[in-house]
């Protein structure tokens, strides 16, 4: 690489600076985040000998931003450089902790030049590929923000509204649910709750979307609505109520965006090649295979084998040697994402024999559940590197051969 070029992010600028195979600084500029910004930065590469045949690789921090994704549009190779490892190289030149943005650009510039071998560029995936990925996240963004208001809404009752949580807390259903929604915008305090006539109850139960066993569920949250329970005082009743219809509003909000996102995603996973190959996986249904979908992308050279893929997901054991000691631990640095649409993927295929074969195997050598889990997660996603490579479905009977009897100790 005889010239390299690295950015310094900031939310309106950036330092740019290039430097030459020598480490000596060819040109730096601030760009404005913005169009002129981007042809200011495109000039400037242009000068350094930028061409479509061997394009100029920039390095970043923090890969975000309208003028990072027009770079990689380009087909130019955009390294991501952790910021510890930044970091680390600044100290190489500096023990005074002196720090710039000039200076971290050169630093980025520095790292491509003398490093670029041991830093991964990120994927070239497919436009579909990374609109997967946006809706698979979005998806998963708004089912965490799901939980955590549902969380909060629960906290939030057992402070003055215990009723509330008897009637909804129950197999099936919960404070999220669609009945419990809707009675809850519709009597946020005990006091109206308790008023509420089985007609009433009837028809926001139909409103929800509830078609059976009505009539049940009437009389059981007329009973529920009506029994003794510790009270606040009617006034301080009254206003925590009106915090409660907010959160609802809010808890609204948040499955409803959840749902179409749900949608979303699982309409743009459809239309994708690799569909087929990850739906043929039990337990992969189409949100779980959006999100693998957007999480491993569709550029084939981004893992150079199936270890880098495990590694990436945290399925992969991690080994810490020093001297005399020896462990093997699971990985904590992963792609989180990943691992938790994983979780989901097993979970769903326990069902399937041979998964649920390998599963209880695990278990009688003395795994936990976790563990047993992360050794399926290993072993299908080896399977999937290998049947996304050659373009076949998945087979459980390649996947899950016989194996002996007599096994040995279990790895972590």
């Amino acid at each position: 690489m005889a010239i390299t070029c690295g950015i310094d992010w900031a939310e309106n600028h950036h330092d740019v600076a290039l430097v030459d195979e020598a480490g000596q600084l060819v040109a730096k500029r601030r760009v404005n985040d913005d169009a002129e910004g981007y042809r200011q930065l495109l000039g400037m590469l242009a000068e350094a000998g930028d061409s479509l045949q061997d394009p100029i690789p920039v390095a970043v921090e923090t890969a975000c931003g309208l003028l990072f994704a027009c770079l990689r549009a380009t087909g130019r190779k955009v390294y991501s450089i952790n910021p510890m490892a930044v970091a680390r190289y600044r100290e190489r030149y500096r023990v005074g902790r002196a720090k710039s943005d000039h200076a971290d650009a050169m630093a980025l510039a520095n790292i491509l030049r003398t490093d670029a071998d041991v830093h991964r560029p990120l994927p070239a995936d497919s436009e579909l590929a990374q609109a997967v990925s946006v809706l698979a996240r979005a998806q998963q963004d708004a089912v965490w923000n799901r939980a955590q208001l549902n969380n909060q809404l629960r906290s939030h009752l057992k402070q003055y509204f215990p009723a509330a949580l008897a009637a909804f807390q129950v197999r099936g259903v919960g404070l999220d649910s669609r009945e419990a929604r809707t009675v809850l915008s519709a009597a946020p305090d005990p006091a109206t709750a308790a008023r509420l006539t089985r007609t009433q109850l009837r028809s926001m139960l139909r409103k929800s979307g509830r078609q059976r066993n009505i009539d049940t569920w009437t009389d059981r949250l007329k009973s529920v609505f009506t029994s003794d329970y510790l009270r606040q005082l009617p006034l301080v009743e009254e206003a925590i109520g009106r915090q409660t219809a907010a959160l609802v509003l809010q808890l609204d909000a948040a499955c409803q965006a959840a749902d179409d996102l749900a949608a979303a995603a699982a309409e743009a996973f459809a239309q994708h090649p690799d569909n087929e190959i990850i739906s043929s996986f039990p337990g992969i249904g189409p949100l779980t295979g959006a999100r693998v979908l957007g999480e491993i992308g569709d550029d084939r050279s981004r893992f150079r084998d199936a270890r880098a893929l495990k590694a990436y997901a945290g399925a992969a054991p991690i080994t810490v040697a020093s001297g005399k000691s020896h462990a093997v631990h699971h990985r904590r640095v992963k792609n989180q994402r990943l691992a938790a649409a994983g979780y989901v993927w097993i979970f769903g295929a326990l069902p399937s024999p041979q998964v649920k074969e390998q599963y209880d195997r695990r278990r009688a050598r003395g795994d936990r559940h976790t563990a047993a889990m992360r050794n399926l997660f290993n072993r299908l996603l080896g399977c999937l590197h290998h049947c996304l490579a050659t373009r076949q479905n998945f087979d459980p009977a390649k996947a899950f051969p016989a194996l002996a009897t007599t096994a040995g100790p279990a790895a972590t």
